[in-house]
């Protein structure tokens, strides 16, 4: 299983637009994407202009995938310049535990 850790800084001014694309992606990745089997959303309890992603996928296809889903440009469409530094953090990983069978 595949694991990414995102990190995402937003501007003030653009922080209610992206939480609409962040959430619309997340929701759809978590309704119609069978490769993925999680995808959470959250915001830093002392930064409400950070927010981080946990995903999780079954394998490199699911993501790749995501990546092509028709949700996806709700999210990956988003303009560079509404972000600070850059547009995501991402930490990508491989799962060791729990296995799959155990994760559901």
């Amino acid at each position: 299983m595949r694991a990414l850790f995102v990190t995402v800084r937003m501007k003030p001014e653009y922080r209610d637009q992206i939480l609409k694309g962040a959430l619309e992606d997340g929701r759809g990745s978590r309704e119609d994407e069978p490769g993925c089997l999680r995808f959470d959303v959250f915001r830093d309890d002392s930064d409400p202009n950070t927010i981080y992603f946990y995903e999780v996928y079954r394998d490199d296809a699911a993501l790749e995938a995501h990546r092509a889903a028709p949700h996806y440009p709700a999210w990956g469409n988003l303009p560079a310049d509404w972000f600070v530094g850059q547009k995501a953090v991402v930490i990508r990983g491989t799962m060791i535990a729990p296995s799959e069978a155990e994760y559901r």
